[in-house]
């Protein structure tokens, strides 16, 4: 069938040639029946099959033409430098060349500009990365100092250190996993999860951040398994709780944080609810909280909102297959949903 396109498209790219070579077949019969008609029938024989014969050969050629031409271009847009503009000059007919080196020229201007910010762009990864273990090395003193030299501090300024520490390293985290969000490959484990025992986990191993906020912590529903990678699933809860601890609102005596567990028989899926009673989302701007850079109203309560935490939630969710559905209004909270699909082993 392929080939039978081939012949099509060509008659249709030529058309008007092979149309005035019909029509010139048609004159030169009208001719031979006025000049011979006692031999018209022959002569009109010779010059149908003299046609179809010229049309036959006008098109294999212009299909082996188009053929050569599609091999050279071919290389030409994976290696658009000089020579194979050159070849693909000279395959073409002459009418184009002016066209071809305007596009060459095009190209290769592009493709330096961005060769530029590739280098540029690695360059700053890598400026990323190692200000990220840099920053790790501090960041480990501050824990030897807090651990060890506890008795030295006020329970106060200990817990304003922890808290000051945990909110950094949440901030290191976010960087590492925004810059392996574009890697070719990336190492997800999947395993079987306790939800609520992991979920509690999490909470304890940023309860500075919730003590400094005020929060009060609850669990409903019963455990339930799921199968997702830990460290995803680790990264999705904390910016959770990074972010409700964020935007607490001002005044706001009893900030809840609640986790609820549970099991949608009608689709199979285990649901987890992370809610909190904090100053909510406007209805205008809730289709827009896993946008990359979007603060929305919500913005306004810190200076810190930054629009990242989110969006890279979004991000690894898809990662892990996790569905995300959210539901707020002005005043009555956030509340996130985390829709894990049914894996069988």
């Amino acid at each position: 069938m392929k080939w039978i396109k081939q012949i099509y498209d060509c008659f249709h790219a030529y058309k008007q040639w092979f149309l005035i070579l019909i029509a010139t077949s048609l004159l030169f019969s009208y001719l031979a029946w006025l000049a011979y008609p006692e031999t018209f029938k022959v002569l009109v024989g010779l010059m149908i099959v003299f046609t179809l014969t010229m049309i036959s050969l006008s098109v294999f050629m212009i299909m082996i033409k188009q053929k050569i031409i599609e091999t050279v271009f071919q290389d030409f847009l994976l290696e658009p430098n000089e020579a194979n503009e050159e070849r693909l000059c000279r395959v073409s007919p002459k009418t184009h060349w002016s066209l071809i080196r305007r596009m060459g020229s095009v190209i290769r201007s592009y493709q330096s500009e961005l060769n530029d910010q590739v280098i540029e762009l690695a360059d700053y990864e890598n400026y990323i990365e190692g200000w990220v273990h840099e920053i790790k090395k501090p960041l480990s003193l501050m824990t030897l100092v807090l651990d060890n030299r506890s008795d030295e501090m006020s329970s106060l300024v200990r817990q304003r250190m922890l808290h000051v520490r945990d909110q950094m390293l949440g901030d290191v985290e976010r960087i590492l996993y925004f810059a392996r969000l574009g890697a070719a490959h990336k190492d997800y484990i999947f395993e079987s999860i306790n939800l609520l025992a992991f979920c509690k986990q999490t909470v304890e191993d940023h309860q500075t951040l919730l003590d400094e906020a005020g929060f009060q912590i609850q669990f409903i529903g019963e455990e339930m398994g799921i199968l997702s990678d830990r460290k995803g699933l680790a990264f999705i809860l904390e910016q959770i709780i990074f972010n409700s601890t964020k935007y607490v609102a001002k005044n706001q005596d009893h900030p809840i944080l609640e986790f609820e567990t549970i099991y949608d028989e009608m689709h199979d899926q285990t649901i987890l609810h992370i809610r909190d009673n904090g100053p909510g989302v406007s209805e205008e701007d809730l289709a827009f909280i896993f946008d990359k850079g979007f603060t929305g109203g919500r913005g306004t309560y810190t200076r810190q909102a930054t629009g990242m935490g989110l969006f890279l939630v979004s991000k690894m969710a898809h990662d892990l297959a996790i569905q995300l559905e959210a539901t707020s209004g002005l005043g009555s909270g956030l509340s996130l949903s985390l829709i894990f699909p049914h894996v069988k082993q």
